[in-house]
């Protein structure tokens, strides 16, 4: 289980990426598609065009973090049809938790895949 602080910042990338990209790809598209920078501490989400996958990058000071997750069936609820300025959503740790965690954003039920 992943835990994230309340002051960290997390911005979502809502249109996909190809997520063979990994390290220095991620970064690319951080930096020219979000312009954002990647050190600044923040955690970037990505997801593939299935909405099956979710890929985060992070740099904590030291070192470049990649993280993913892949779901066995269903798919992550992804924010659609609304206006987004430089292809990015700003989260609250709470609402990137609600995410991986398998809750539509929208309705705030379970997705039908997810079973505890």
């Amino acid at each position: 289980m992943l835990n994230f602080t309340g002051s960290l910042k997390i911005f979502l990338a809502v249109d996909h990426v190809d997520l063979r990209k990994s390290f220095t790809g991620l970064w690319s598209v951080t930096q020219n598609i979000l312009k954002e920078d990647p050190t600044n501490g923040a955690l970037y989400v990505f997801t593939n065009r299935r909405h099956t996958r979710i890929k985060i990058l992070y740099w904590d000071g030291t070192g470049l973090w990649v993280l993913i997750k892949r779901l066995e069936k269903g798919t992550f609820s992804w924010p659609k049809g609304i206006e987004i300025e430089d292809g990015k959503l700003e989260l609250a740790p709470e609402a990137l938790a609600i995410l991986l965690d398998g809750i539509d954003l929208r309705q705030g039920s379970l997705r039908p895949w997810y079973q505890r």
